[in-house]
């Protein structure tokens, strides 16, 4: 792989990490469609797996509880962990580059979501389906994108969950999806040497990231920082939309 490459995808995770850090979420959302922009998305997620777990694990820890949070949301974390291996296969055998379309779509949703306040008054209404959906169409597009924040984020409002029980859900299925992508990588033999090399290798990267991340987390200015981040997000989907439609 491209030295270049290499030091773009570890500059990439590491200002991901500083984000996710400061507001316990945002790594996946950043990072995949930044290196999506330099690869197809199938080497885009198994580059982002190990990084990703070793994110929401240090997130998990630093919210506390785990086992406490991990019995009150381990049935929609099974849900997506089935999900995720749905899309994962998906992305396998249909390693498309319109999947980025779909990546790019998603991005607009969340920031769409952000701007018009959306009531999806039918989750509260109905839990238990609403678990089963978000579960299972979740999953499969956490395998195929890397992410599920509009969908994720909806939910957590309409079931009036706190911030802290947002924060950990988000990140307990990001670390069970992700292991459970991993094993249907590791089954059909896509997850190969150097993919395990490179998410070793940008773990430093991550490490220091997520470091001055939380160290910043209460030092920032919350408002401003969401608003760059949008603006960031923006461009990086309207990119991603002009790049494969004049692939």
């Amino acid at each position: 792989m491209d030295f270049d490459f290499i030091l773009a995808f570890a500059l990439i995770v590491c200002i991901s990490s500083v984000v996710h850090g400061g507001i316990g979420f945002g790594f996946g959302m950043i990072a995949t469609p930044l290196v999506a922009m330099f690869t197809d998305i199938q080497t885009t997620i198994m580059y982002m797996l190990i990084p990703t777990m070793l994110v929401n694990i240090v997130s998990i820890m630093s919210e506390g509880k785990f086992f406490e949070a991990l019995r009150k949301f381990w049935f929609i974390i099974t849900l997506m962990v089935i999900g995720s291996c749905i899309g994962t296969v998906l992305l396998i055998f249909a390693n498309s580059d319109y999947f980025k379309l779909l990546l790019a779509l998603i991005i607009f949703v969340y920031l769409f979501q952000s701007l018009v306040k959306i009531e999806a008054t039918f989750i509260s209404r109905y839990p238990k389906s609403s678990t089963y959906g978000l579960g299972i169409f979740g999953g499969i597009l956490s395998g195929l994108t890397n992410i599920v924040a509009p969908l994720m984020i909806m939910y957590s409002l309409e079931m009036k969950y706190t911030k802290k029980d947002t924060i950990q859900l988000s990140n307990l299925c990001f670390l069970f999806t992700k292991i459970g992508q991993m094993g249907v990588f590791l089954y059909f033999g896509a997850f190969t040497k150097e993919s395990f090399g490179i998410s070793m290798i940008s773990l430093i990267a991550v490490s220091i990231g997520l470091f001055f991340g939380i160290k910043l987390k209460k030092r920032i200015d919350a408002k401003f920082y969401s608003k760059i981040l949008k603006v960031l997000l923006f461009i990086i989907a309207s990119i991603l939309v002009v790049q494969t439609l004049n692939f």
